[in-house]
């Protein structure tokens, strides 16, 4: 990677951006806000609201578990959720030390989850992404977790960010493999995604701010080679000044951007995934939109296009899925801070994408929900995801919305569920059920069909 001569004034440059009354975002550490999700913890709504919906039927709330304590007299909060092979994976959040790692729920009867097990309880750190997949390579043969790790404290010397690699083949006995240091002086792994091309296994992680903190050395989104878990290999790092036009050392610095009309936003990747095949990825960039690179040759990927926002639109892409066999894209835009001079009074919402032709996505939608006035604070939308023509959206004390998607330029919201003190971060659909992280008391299982019986999750 070629050495960049940055503006000079690039920290100095983000200080004042900060200091001149712009937005609070919820991930930008020089907003002058605290982490995402903290300042909605214990919003108590009067009646927890259930509805059912056309799509799922009903969508009624089964199972309700609070973390086990690993460390006496600390409690953690819970970060994304993923579930694989009968058994619920919960990151866990920066509050009281961090520490948390990932916790392990056996879902053999979703109305009664059991925590059996935790891994990657780092000290100093905190582990909010966690990602499971069969893999088979002449290395390692089993299921593999990618998680990510961030420094509760950026200039820490005894704190290491990155992510970690373990084999979780038996979940109630997870085997540490291998650890892929961040050294851009950033905190760490943000999320990542783990991804596999036949017999080649890769991480794609996003480090916020890595390009700014290590002014140009390091990028934040990396490709890194996993097919052996023992000696995590990066093959490539992504500069948006080298594959955007419209990017250059001129008007971005890693972290400030002065777009083409001349609004000044804010870019930096959030978040990383890509499609089924593991050869296409999005890049969750702010206000850079969602960025499609081809990835067939992780070690050469190739960019086709991005999504795009109306000059008053707070851009803030900050997760995404896809449907309709990959040819929708649903980006979700965290906006905590609804008003900012020169942009529409909004909180983040989400915005449909055509993208069947990659390399001009055009916006099919948007979808809003009604109820800013009604939960202040967290009307924000964060994660979504798709199951069949139903997307389900995470919106913190906003509860999870699901949305009837089959005509992706009408999205019509059919259910939602908000439990009291609501702050739910991560929602993941696993056959019948909806599984949701609730930051401040666990796992949420959440049956989504008219069954009488909670049955068994594959």
């Amino acid at each position: 990677m070629k050495k960049r001569i940055l503006i000079n004034t690039a920290l100095a440059g983000v200080l004042v951006f900060s200091a001149g009354g712009t937005s609070v975002f919820a991930h930008d550490e020089f907003g002058g806000g605290v982490e995402k999700g903290e300042n909605l913890a214990g919003v108590e709504l009067t009646v927890p609201l259930l509805e059912g919906s056309k799509n799922v039927g009903a969508l009624k709330e089964v199972a309700a578990v609070g973390l086990k304590q690993i460390r006496e007299g600390v409690k953690n909060t819970t970060g994304d959720v993923y579930a694989y092979k009968g058994f619920a994976y919960l990151g866990t959040h920066s509050a009281n030390g961090g520490g948390g790692g990932v916790r392990v729920f056996d879902m053999k009867d979703p109305s009664n989850p059991v925590e059996v097990s935790h891994f990657a309880a780092i000290p100093g750190t905190w582990q909010e992404k966690v990602i499971v997949k069969s893999v088979n390579t002449p290395n390692f043969k089993g299921d593999l977790a990618a998680v990510s790790v961030q420094k509760l404290d950026r200039n820490n010397p005894n704190a290491k960010g990155g992510f970690v690699l373990y084999d979780v083949t038996n979940p109630r006995n997870p085997k540490e493999l291998g650890f892929w240091e961040d050294t851009s002086g950033s905190r760490g792994t943000h999320e990542l995604y783990l991804t596999v091309q036949g017999n080649n296994v890769y991480v794609l992680t996003a480090n916020c701010y890595a390009d700014l903190y290590s002014h140009g050395e390091k990028m934040d989104v990396n490709i890194v080679d996993i097919t052996n878990p023992a000696k995590p290999n990066t093959v490539f790092e992504f500069d948006p000044r080298d594959h955007i036009a419209e990017i250059s050392d001129s008007n971005y610095d890693g972290y400030n951007w002065t777009d083409e009309s001349g609004v000044k936003r804010t870019a930096f990747a959030h978040s990383v995934k890509t499609d089924g095949t593991g050869k296409t990825a999005f890049l969750s960039y702010w206000d850079l939109g969602t960025i499609i690179l081809d990835i067939s040759d992780a070690a050469n990927p190739v960019y086709l296009g991005r999504t795009d926002f109306a000059n008053n639109v707070q851009g803030a892409a900050h997760s995404m899925d896809l449907a309709k066999g990959g040819t929708v894209l649903v980006e979700t835009r965290e906006v905590f801070g609804p008003t900012r001079d020169g942009f529409e009074s909004a909180y983040g919402y989400t915005m449909i994408y055509d993208i069947k032709d990659k390399t001009n996505p055009k916006l099919l939608s948007t979808f809003r929900t009604d109820f800013t006035d009604k939960i202040p604070g967290g009307a924000t939308v964060h994660d979504p995801k798709v199951h069949g023509n139903t997307l389900y959206l995470s919106h913190y004390s906003g509860g999870v919305r699901t949305v009837d998607i089959t005509n992706p330029s009408s999205p019509v919201e059919t259910g939602v569920y908000i439990p009291s003190k609501s702050n739910i971060w991560g929602v993941f659909v696993d056959r019948n059920y909806v599984l949701a992280s609730d930051i401040g008391s666990g796992l949420k299982v959440l049956q989504k069909n008219n069954s009488n019986s909670p049955g068994e999750i594959e």
